[in-house]
């Protein structure tokens, strides 16, 4: 078997053992997938895909997507944010894509089953906002300890702070 051949294989092999909890699917590039899961499913793709030994978590993103104007005849979508699981085996990316709601922003902690996950969920908590289960150190990692709770600077509601007047306390 060619080196190219066992290359591609590397993908399907992830996917074949996550199928069933794939909701939806796109290659943004050759060597990329992003898949879609619930989040009640994260544990056990992760848990998969540590059981089959495919690759490491490089990292965990967020993206903001607040509520936006809905067009004529649409109803307003509540705003949520989309966590990305990101596992490289060689030069290939699988991204586990799961979707929070702002007023649910909760998902269960990785780091019982890949331990190098909690400095990425601790920043996607403070960051986001978005509320990990069972995470095993909650303490803050970037924001100071005075931040205020409730604001979450990657979040594109997040316009800074507004400027203390002279002489005031602020």
């Amino acid at each position: 078997m060619s080196q190219e051949v066992m290359q591609e294989d590397l993908l399907r092999q992830a996917l074949d053992a996550i199928r069933s909890w794939i909701r939806a699917e796109k290659t943004p590039q050759p060597n990329r997938v992003d898949v879609v899961i619930d989040r009640e499913d994260l544990l056990t793709v992760v848990e998969t895909l540590r059981r089959i030994q495919w690759g490491y978590l490089s990292a965990i993103t967020g993206l903001d997507h607040p509520v936006t104007e809905p067009a004529e005849g649409e109803s307003a979508q509540e705003g949520h944010v989309e966590v990305l699981y990101h596992f490289c085996e060689k030069d290939k990316v699988l991204t586990l894509r799961v979707s929070v709601p702002y007023s649910d922003a909760v998902l269960p902690s990785i780091c019982g089953i890949l331990p190098s996950a909690t400095l990425f969920e601790r920043e996607l908590s403070e960051m986001f906002g978005v509320r990990i289960e069972g995470t095993p150190d909650t303490s803050r990692l970037l924001l100071p300890d005075n931040w205020p709770e409730g604001v979450y600077p990657l979040r594109k509601a997040f316009t800074g702070f507004p400027e203390a007047k002279e002489g005031s306390d602020e």
